[in-house]
């Protein structure tokens, strides 16, 4: 272990921002828990996705992370100041994460050397770089790679872990329960939408589509997932499908609820969105329909998961939108997802 950081008694980590990396990202928070039994540790987290990691056993308190405008920033910095972290290790690479943690008090930064902090950091290793560019890799051992670096032991199987309360399980209990699922039901989810934009979606109607050849084939019931934004999508499912389906679109189901819900599920299909990892955290069979995203960011922890892709010259372009015919997606059969869902469901 860093000689600098062997006596540090309260740690920041400064969480990631998108929900699926968040996930990817807990082997980090088993690994400082597991180094550093006896230190106080802090998450600091953007609002939205505190229930995520409120029911884990890693943190002992967590910093709402709301650093995008000045008021947020020096509030976020207040807050930070109150902790007065000897050691502060940052998930994100953005100039602001460091500015925050430094602002706050915290003695010692670590993460990875990017962009203009690279000058300041305490130490972290840098991104692998092959012809002029970063070389995606797995984001779970991207992330535990600043462990290595600040000389901590890391697991060598790392794998992403989420935790639901025993309060949170009976919510998710009841949820379900008001939407007529019993316990010997076979449930399969259904994840159509993306925060990252529409490019990563599979149509609609493929959707609808395959939730009529599944709830005939396997006799389940179909529960469909849609966060804020996400409804005129869950809409043209439903609209569009004579399969009957859950649509939990207009019960506002945070990330918290999101868990027992998923955790539920004996299968999930989805875009390359957050509750993929989700149900990669809890075992549960999953499906991905990846279009615009490299597969080299996820390419973990794969034991239950099957990934549908098309080869395709344009991909993986990281797009929000597609610029041309979004042929990445629609040219995913819902006859080829029916034969993952098969072979995962056997």
């Amino acid at each position: 272990m860093n000689a600098k950081i062997k006596s540090a008694k309260t740690i920041l980590v400064r969480c990631p921002n998108w929900v699926g990396d968040i996930v990817m990202a807990t082997p980090v928070y088993d690994c400082l828990r597991e180094n550093f039994p006896s230190a106080r540790i802090f998450a600091c987290i953007r609002k939205y996705a505190r229930g995520i990691i409120e029911d884990g056993p890693w943190f002992d308190g967590i910093i709402s992370c709301n650093d995008k405008d000045f008021h947020g920033f020096f509030r976020t910095v207040k807050e930070i100041g109150k902790i007065m972290p000897d050691v502060a290790v940052l998930l994100p690479n953005s100039t602001r994460s460091f500015l925050t943690a430094k602002t706050g008090g915290a003695r010692f930064i670590f993460g990875y050397r990017r962009n203009t902090r690279k000058f300041f950091m305490s130490g972290g290793p840098e991104p692998i770089v092959t012809g002029g560019k970063i070389k995606p890799i797995p984001m779970i051992h991207y992330y535990l790679e600043i462990c290595r670096h600040m000389g901590l032991s890391v697991s060598e199987v790392p794998k992403p872990r989420l935790y639901i309360s025993s309060e949170m399980r009976k919510r998710g209990n009841r949820i379900l329960r008001g939407y007529g699922v019993s316990r010997g039901d076979k449930l399969i989810g259904l994840n159509p939408g993306a925060s990252f934009g529409s490019s990563k979606c599979w149509p609609p109607e493929n959707f609808a589509k395959l939730s009529e050849i599944i709830q005939k084939e396997f006799d389940c019931k179909i529960i469909l997932f849609a966060g804020p934004g996400e409804e005129k999508i869950a809409r043209a499912i439903i609209e569009k499908s004579r399969a009957k389906i859950i649509d939990t679109s207009l019960d506002n189901i945070d990330l918290a609820h999101l868990k027992p819900l998923i955790d539920r599920c004996d299968l999930l299909i989805t875009n390359d969105t957050g509750p993929r990892h989700y149900a990669v955290a809890f075992d549960v069979p999953v499906v991905v329909l990846m279009g615009p995203t490299d597969p080299r960011y996820t390419a973990a922890n794969l034991e239950h998961t099957i990934v549908i892709r098309e080869e395709i010259s344009c991909a993986p372009c990281h797009k929000k939108t597609c610029p041309t015919d979004h042929r990445c997606m629609r040219d995913v059969t819902p006859e080829r997802v029916l034969d993952a869902v098969g072979r995962l469901l056997k």
